[in-house]
């Protein structure tokens, strides 16, 4: 029996996998169809950050301070061989563009310059966004919403994260949802230092994960008093602070500036009605209401409704730290109709949306 019991979980683990793996695919597709690595001659091309720039270092700020997967491709380049980087670009151009083309579908994959570098975003790019999908998968598990509802809520969010990327969409933004919900795990199961890793890496890959740090709060509190889960918010913040200073140090003389302001742009937005509503984005080769447009903002906003009563009280003081720090920071820094700014609310997107598909299937069974 107990060996039955064994060769069940081990089978509902392997297909759960599966179906994530399919799910960060077909997400991960999804996005880069859409916005590729903003690098020359694709769909996604900007002139401020464009993948070589952020490689080169030489990036408008603030984007390039998003150097985690820019500076691991570096690293492992330089490390590398070169007549093993020479061999595998051959190997894969083989008679220019026979194999490297339909993977990577962009003129910079077939620069042997930075055809490796490219390589490595691109696997790491979707190796995050397999992380997140389990991270988020965890979440829903550590505040107990049942297995079926925790198994495909996940699911939902990583394939509706390319329609999320609207307006814009970077390779850091999957790595962000990972370390998002790595961070909101760890603290609602273990002690508040577990954290700390995340938080370094999460805030090399964005500067503005220290603005989720305070929203960690809550779960640290179950565990300590009010001013030991202060204090870990503190520390936790010292600590990102500490990984955000030298890099702003070290592109401090490129363009840009630390922070772009928009709240202008936001009420011109805003003025216009027909955009409002009737605003369109190609997502997964369809023409789709942008994700920010009034009827998709209608459906979330019932979704956290429906599904907030459901939810346990330390999931709603995170979602109101959360909603405090991350609508002013939209609309005063944020470029309009980029709900991919709104990610420190995610979790609670996700959350809201078990609950609901837990209820769902709770109403579907008591029918029958």
């Amino acid at each position: 029996m107990a060996h039955n019991t064994r060769a069940a979980g081990l089978y509902y683990t392997a297909c759960g996998f599966l179906l994530y793996f399919v799910a960060a695919a077909v997400s991960f597709n999804g996005y880069y169809d859409k916005w590729h690595f903003n690098e020359n001659g694709v769909a996604g091309e900007d002139h401020r950050f464009q993948f070589e720039m952020m490689v080169d270092g030489t990036a408008y700020r603030p984007f390039i301070y998003r150097q985690m997967l820019p500076s691991a491709a570096n690293w492992i380049d330089r490390a590398t061989p070169r007549w093993f980087e020479t061999s595998l670009f051959n190997y894969l151009e083989a008679g220019r563009g026979a194999r490297i083309q339909p993977v990577f579908e962009s003129p910079t994959a077939e620069n042997p310059i930075y055809f490796f570098r490219y390589m490595i975003v691109y696997v790491a790019t979707f190796l995050f966004a397999l992380l997140a999908v389990c991270a988020m998968h965890l979440v829903c598990r550590a505040i107990d919403l049942p297995p079926p509802a925790s198994v495909f809520a996940p699911v939902v969010i990583i394939l509706l994260f390319p329609y999320i990327e609207s307006c814009g969409g970077f390779f850091y933004d999957y790595p962000e949802l990972a370390f998002l919900a790595l961070a909101v795990w760890i603290a609602a199961k273990f002690r508040w230092w577990w954290v700390i890793p995340v938080v370094a890496l999460g805030t090399w890959n964005k500067e503005s994960f220290l603005f989720i740090i305070p929203t960690l709060y809550p779960f640290f509190r179950q565990r300590s008093s009010r001013l030991g889960a202060s204090l870990a918010v503190a520390f936790l913040g010292l600590v990102s602070i500490a990984i955000y200073f030298p890099i702003r140090l070290r592109f401090a003389h490129n363009p840009g500036g630390a922070l772009e302001v928009h709240w202008h742009d936001q009420l011109i937005y805003f003025m216009h009605v027909r955009d409002f509503l009737l605003g369109t984005e190609m997502t997964y080769g369809v023409p789709m209401l942008k994700a920010f447009t009034a009827a998709p903002l209608a459906l979330l906003a019932w979704t956290v409704w429906r599904g907030w009563s459901h939810l346990p009280q330390v999931v709603h003081r995170h979602a109101q730290i959360a909603a405090a720090i991350n609508f002013p920071l939209y609309f005063l820094f944020c470029w309009p109709g980029e709900m991919r700014n709104l990610s420190m609310l995610y979790l609670v997107f996700l959350l809201a949306l078990a609950a609901n598909l837990n209820e769902w299937m709770n109403s579907s069974t008591a029918c029958k």
